[in-house]
């Protein structure tokens, strides 16, 4: 299949090089930003643009991987007058029919992972989530994920948006307390690069327990010393917030499991 991939950020990137290493022909980058283009291009070893009026019309697939809210202008610039091609978003939360009265043929494939440009990632555990406007389109796009990934499950919008919000909820909110962490320890004047065994040690628990099994601290044993005195150490009220906020929620889970 002849792909254009819209769109040079994270996503788009790291998706670009899954395809490209899984034998499939990126034909052409589209980005508005001109350096951004021309980046990925050259990595993929492929032409590239930045006039909507010269993204090819003889690709059989068109990959959308901009912002969230720039995907409905996108669409509408890029589908019209390109009506046989298949279109696919790849957003968590935005449902398949941004594509409704644009596209003859569409749907998503959503890669549950974070990325970054610079860091390349395995795509092959990474679970990929697909839906498409009719069964012709949604075996194009199995066949499609299935080159770079193990994990391909259908899942249609709703289910994707609470997936999505899983995802901000275990990954982006996690790493901010990273950035919190990071914050306290820079006042100390201590490596963060200290804390990865901890952190390490965190995310591999959860492969054997369950989040709430392998919950410990003082927020479970709700020691209001121990609290009280961390919060005590904290000069942000931002961050204190959100402390207690984590504090209760945590030793309200505990309670709730105490109790069955």
């Amino acid at each position: 299949m002849r792909i254009v991939i819209i769109g040079s950020g994270n996503l788009a990137t790291q998706l670009s090089l899954a395809l490209r290493d899984a034998g499939n022909d990126i034909v052409q980058i589209y980005s508005r930003t001109e350096n951004h283009a021309r980046l990925l291009a050259d990595q993929i070893g492929c032409g590239f643009t930045t006039q909507v009026e010269q993204i090819r019309r003889d690709a059989d697939v068109y990959v959308l991987s901009v912002k969230d809210d720039a995907l409905s202008e996108v669409a509408a610039a890029v589908c019209g007058d390109r009506p046989d091609g298949l279109f696919i978003h790849t957003a968590g939360s935005i449902p398949m029919d941004v594509f409704r009265d644009k596209a003859r043929q569409y749907g998503v494939l959503y890669p549950m992972q974070t990325f970054s440009k610079n860091r390349r990632v395995d795509f092959r555990p990474i679970p990929c989530f697909i839906e498409a406007s009719d069964p012709e389109a949604l075996a194009m796009i199995h066949t499609l994920a299935a080159s770079i990934s193990e994990q391909v499950v259908p899942a249609d919008s709703e289910r994707r948006k609470k997936l999505h919000l899983a995802a901000v909820l275990a990954c982006n909110l996690t790493n901010h307390c990273y950035r919190l962490a990071e914050r306290v320890l820079e006042e100390e004047q201590t490596d963060f690069q200290l804390f990865l065994p901890l952190i390490e040690e965190t995310a591999r628990k959860v492969s054997y327990l369950s989040p709430r099994e392998a919950q410990t601290g003082p927020m479970v044993r709700n020691d209001t010393k121990v609290m009280d005195m961390q919060l005590s150490l904290l000069k942000d009220e931002r961050t204190r917030q959100i402390y207690r906020l984590m504090a209760e929620s945590i030793h309200e889970d505990y309670k709730t499991i105490t109790n069955l």
